[in-house]
């Protein structure tokens, strides 16, 4: 049985060519969008603020090969957004991906009298 690595990825993007329909459904629904909803889920969390209603953000947990590497997990996280986003009929563009690797990040432990 092969290693999997854990890896969190933030998709940025830009909304582009957003209907009408779809720029007042994002609107309607910006407060479940905010600050508060951002976590990281394999299906994915959308992130943005309504105004401007320009950029947004989406978070995802991507388990895979540690082989593969970010660069696999990027694709797979941009791919799921691209399918969300598509899926709810919302335009956008720019995508790049911010990745993490759960599994050799270094955690600095502070010695107990520096806490």
């Amino acid at each position: 049985m092969s290693e999997r690595h854990t890896y969190r990825v933030i998709v940025r993007g830009t909304w582009d060519g957003l209907t009408d329909q779809a720029r007042a459904r994002l609107l309607a629904e910006a407060a479940d969008h905010g600050m508060t909803s951002m976590r990281f889920a394999q299906e994915g969390s959308l992130s943005y603020g309504p105004s401007p209603l320009e950029h947004f953000s989406m978070r995802y947990v991507v388990v895979g090969d540690p082989e593969d590497g970010e660069e696999m997990a990027a694709a797979i996280a941009e791919d799921r957004a691209e399918t969300t986003l598509r899926g709810l009929g919302h335009g956008f563009r720019g995508l790049r991906s911010t990745v993490t690797d759960l599994d050799t990040m270094k955690i600095n432990h502070q010695p107990a009298s520096r806490r």
